[in-house]
């Protein structure tokens, strides 16, 4: 029997970090949303364990232990103990690599949930979310994938204010944005506020109130060095703040992808639609955050 599961992608509509710690972990805060457009994992019996990639970007990504489905496996194993069963983990990868979109991690927190529902169904999400945070600060909220706030190194967890769904168009303008780097540059000069929460309304009624406040009120605080070491960062964001659709434009993550709030699902239509026509050369989605 075949089981899959989808591993949507992760928006920060805003990013705060403070200064790395002892360990050279860095703080942060953030407002993480989950988009309808990500990768595939799925689960099959098989003669012998194996792991495979397929999809448009599945040829570029490791296959091997350093991929997140992979590790999320070996930490699920361990939790359990005793003998592996045979079974072949498949990722259909639909998603930019090192885009910002925490791809690995959300899809290693689909392939957790599908070895516990194959292999050890009395596990609960709590159970499973010490393995996935170990795999990366995005790993706790991407098992949760929905609507939330991260703080501390992203394990901490807590409901995001009630939001309308939103509409966006995420566009990668084809270029890595690795983590490390951006994060090594972000150290040459910390954000005064650092990780701190910036005030938060109890409830947006509206994509145009949700735009606002994030304008005022929050910020990514990667943008700037991520935009330094990859200026083609800076044209999305230019290509998009000049289009009439976009309320908000903002990089997610560590980039390179961008995103472009728009007031409803024509607008974002519209604007995605432009977009592909204008630049064949990026990645463009039209989505729904939730």
């Amino acid at each position: 029997m075949r089981l899959s599961a989808f591993a949507p992608a992760k928006v920060n509509l805003f990013l705060h970090v403070g200064a790395p710690d002892a360990e050279g972990y860095h703080p942060i805060s953030s407002l993480m949303v989950f988009a309808d457009v990500g990768d595939r994992v799925a689960i099959q019996p098989s003669d012998a364990p194996g792991f495979e990639t397929s999809g448009p970007f599945g040829a570029a990504i490791p296959s091997g232990a350093d991929n997140l489905v992979v590790r999320a496996a070996r930490a699920f194993h361990a939790r359990l103990g005793g003998p592996i069963p045979p079974y072949r983990l498949i990722l259909d990868k639909h998603l930019p690599i090192a885009a910002g979109l925490g791809g690995g991690s959300s899809d290693a927190g689909a392939a957790l949930k599908l070895l516990r529902d194959a292999l050890a169904p009395s596990l609960s999400d709590e159970d499973l979310k010490p393995l996935a945070a170990s795999l990366g600060a995005d790993g706790a909220a991407c098992l949760r994938a929905t609507a939330l706030l991260a703080e501390g190194r992203g394990e901490i967890l807590s409901p995001a204010p009630e939001l309308p769904e939103l509409h966006a168009v995420l566009v990668n303008p084809g270029v890595p944005s690795p983590t490390g780097a951006v994060y090594r540059a972000y150290d040459a000069a910390v954000h005064p506020e650092g990780a701190a929460l910036p005030f938060l309304p109890a409830s947006l009624e509206t994509a145009e109130e949700i735009a606002g406040w994030l304008a005022v009120a929050t910020r990514n605080d990667l943008q700037a060095p991520a935009v330094a070491l990859e200026p083609r960062i800076s044209e999305a964001l230019d290509v998009l703040s000049a289009e009439p659709e976009s309320l908000l434009v903002r990089m997610s993550g560590s980039g390179a992808t961008c995103f472009a709030l728009c007031a409803g699902d024509i607008e974002a239509e519209t604007l995605a639609e432009r977009l592909a026509v204008l630049r064949p050369d990026w990645w463009v989605r039209r989505c729904r955050l939730s």
